[in-house]
C-alpha cells in the first residue's frame, strides 16, 4: 500500500484497516487500496466526531412555521392566469429539450420479495411491464407528444449498476435512443463502529452502504453526467423515486413555475391525511424551506390546527422535485457536497482482527447518510406546489398492505378508469365505488388527461364491459 496512505490511515487513527496487509493477497491489497482513495478522510473524520462519537440530538427552530405553497386549484383569477402561463412555460421548455428526467434507483426488490434490482419488479396491473418500462414508455410519450429528445439519467448503485445496464440492454432500452440514457452510480459510505473504527467486510473491501439520495447530487458531478447535461443545453431535471409509478416524469405546470419563480430547487407536496402521516412536513425556520421528518416533528406542532380546524403542518413530501442544474453545479463546485448527516444504528457484518466473519445480533455500527431534501435550505430561492395523490403518488414498497404493490396496482387502475371517465368512457363500478374492470393505459398511448380524451377519440371507445381485463396502448 503507498506510503502516503498509510500516513493518512495514521493521520485519521485507522491503522487497524492495514491489519491484513501482510496476510492478503496483492489483489486483496489493491482492491481495499483503491476504495480507500476514494475516501476524504478529513470530511470523513468531522463526520465520525460530529454524529458517531456523540450522538447528535434532534433540534426544532423555535421560529418553525409550514412552508408556503402553490394550492392545487387557484385560488383566484390570477393564479389561474399564472398557472396557465406556468403550464405553457413548461411546455416550451420540454420541447425545447431543456429538461431531463432523473430517477433515482440503487435499490433491491427485497421488501418486495423479489430478487432483483427494485426497477425491474414486474408493476403493469394488466401487462405486467416492470417499473423501468413505465417510466421509460412515459418518456418516450413525452417525446413525442413534444417533438424533442429527452435525456434519462438512471442512478444506481455498486449492487444493481450491471444488472440494471443489463436489463435495459435486453430490452433494447424500451423503445428509447440509447444515447439518451446515462447511468451513474450512488456513493457509498463505510459502517463505522462505535468506537469511530471503520469496519471491513473483508480483507479486500470495507462494510459500505449507500451514501442516501443526498449523494444523488454529488455522483451527477462525479460521474460526468452535469457536464453532459451542460452540453446538450439541460437547464432544469425533474427528479423522481424508481418505486412511484404514479409519478408524471415530467410534469408541464411544475417545471414551469419553477422556471417562473426563478426557483433554484422546487418540492411536490401532498396534504396529509393525518397528523402522523409518515412523510416529511415542509417548514419555514430562518427564512428558510427545510423538511423535518415525521419522526422528529414534536406531537403538539404536527396536530396544531389553523383557524379553519385544518392541519397547519399539512404538507407532506413525496420527494418529487425539479432542481436547476446550475444549483447543483453551484453546491458541487469543489468537488464535495455539504448536506449535513443522518445516523442510522444498524446490525452490520464485518471481519474481525482474525479475518473472521462476524454476524452481530444487535446494532454494532453507524451508517451515515445524507437526504436530497437538505438541499432546499442551501438555495437562494425554493417553491412548492400542492399535487393530488391519487394523481402522482402511489409508492411501492411492500408485496403487500399499505404503500404496497398491491395498493400501487389499484391505484393505476383507479387514475385510469377515472381518466377514461373524464374523457366520456362508462365505466362500471362495484358498490364501493371501485372500477369493476382492471384496465391499465400503456403510458407509450397516454401520460395525462389531454392524451387519454384524443386516445378515446381516435379508437371510438364509448364503454369499458365489467369484468374487462385490458390494456390500452
Amino acid at each position: 500500500m503507498k506510503e502516503s496512505l498509510k500516513n493518512t490511515l495514521q493521520q485519521y487513527n485507522q491503522t487497524q484497516l492495514l491489519r491484513f496487509e501482510n496476510s492478503a493477497t496483492p489483489e486483496e491489497n489493491a482492491a481495499l487500496e483503491a476504495e480507500l482513495e476514494k475516501i476524504n478522510f478529513a470530511h470523513l473524520d468531522k463526520l465520525i466526531k460530529d454524529y458517531v462519537l456523540k450522538k447528535p440530538e434532534i433540534s426544532i427552530p423555535a421560529d418553525l412555521q409550514p412552508a408556503p405553497y402553490f394550492p392545487l386549484v387557484p385560488q383566484n383569477d390570477e393564479q389561474k392566469k399564472l398557472y396557465a402561463d406556468a403550464e405553457n412555460a413548461g411546455r416550451k421548455l420540454i420541447s425545447d429539450g431543456k429538461v431531463a428526467c432523473l430517477i433515482v434507483a440503487g435499490g433491491q426488490g427485497t421488501r418486495l420479495g423479489y430478487d432483483g434490482p427494485k426497477g425491474t419488479y414486474p408493476i403493469g396491473p394488466v401487462s405486467g411491464r416492470s417499473l423501468f418500462e413505465y417510466f421509460a414508455l412515459s418518456i418516450r410519450r413525452n417525446e413525442i407528444k413534444y417533438n424533442t429528445k429527452i435525456s434519462w439519467y438512471v442512478m444506481t448503485s455498486l449492487l444493481n449498476n450491471q444488472q440494471t445496464v443489463d436489463f435495459f440492454e435486453a430490452n433494447n432500452y424500451f423503445g428509447l435512443d440509447k444515447k439518451q440514457v446515462f447511468f451513474f452510480v450512488q456513493g457509498t459510505m463505510p459502517a463505522i463502529d462505535y468506537q469511530g473504527k471503520l469496519l471491513m467486510s473483508s480483507k479486500s473491501s470495507l462494510s459500505l452502504s449507500p451514501d442516501g439520495h443526498g449523494g444523488t447530487l454529488l455522483a451527477l458531478k462525479k460521474s460526468g453526467a452535469l457536464e453532459d447535461m451542460k452540453a446538450k443545453g439541460i437547464e432544469h431535471i425533474s427528479y423522481f423515486q424508481v418505486d412511484n409509478p404514479l409519478v408524471p416524469v415530467l410534469s408541464p405546470l411544475f417545471i414551469g413555475l419553477h422556471a417562473m419563480e426563478k426557483s433554484e430547487m422546487s418540492a411536490i407536496m401532498l396534504a396529509k391525511t393525518n397528523a402522523f402521516e409518515k412523510l416529511g412536513n415542509f417548514c419555514l425556520a430562518n427564512g428558510k424551506l427545510q423538511i423535518i421528518e415525521y419522526s422528529d416533528l414534536p406531537d403538539d406542532l404536527a396536530q396544531s390546527l389553523d383557524e379553519n380546524g385544518k392541519l397547519r403542518f399539512i404538507s407532506g413530501s413525496p420527494a418529487i422535485h425539479v432542481i436547476s442544474r446550475e444549483f447543483i453545479e453551484k453546491l458541487t463546485a469543489d468537488g464535495t457536497l455539504s448536506l449535513p448527516a443522518h445516523r442510522a444504528d444498524k446490525k452490520v457484518p464485518y471481519i474481525d482482527e482474525n479475518g473472521e466473519p462476524v454476524k452481530p445480533e444487535s446494532p454494532n455500527a453507524v451508517k451515515l447518510e445524507t437526504f436530497i431534501f437538505d438541499a432546499l435550505q442551501l438555495a437562494d430561492k425554493t417553491m412548492v406546489l400542492e399535487s393530488d395523490r391519487k394523481e402522482v403518488f402511489g409508492p411501492t414498497k411492500n408485496a403487500t398492505g399499505v404503500d404496497s404493490a398491491e395498493s400501487c396496482r389499484e391505484m393505476l387502475i383507479a387514475r385510469d378508469c377515472r381518466r377514461l371517465e373524464a374523457a366520456g368512457v362508462k365505466i362500471p363500478r362495484n358498490t364501493d365505488g371501485t372500477p369493476a374492470v382492471k384496465v391499465e393505459i400503456s403510458p407509450l398511448a397516454a401520460v395525462d388527461d389531454e392524451d387519454v380524451a384524443i386516445y378515446v377519440k381516435n379508437n371510438n371507445i364509448t364503454e369499458i364491459l365489467s369484468g374487462t381485463e385490458r390494456v390500452l396502448a
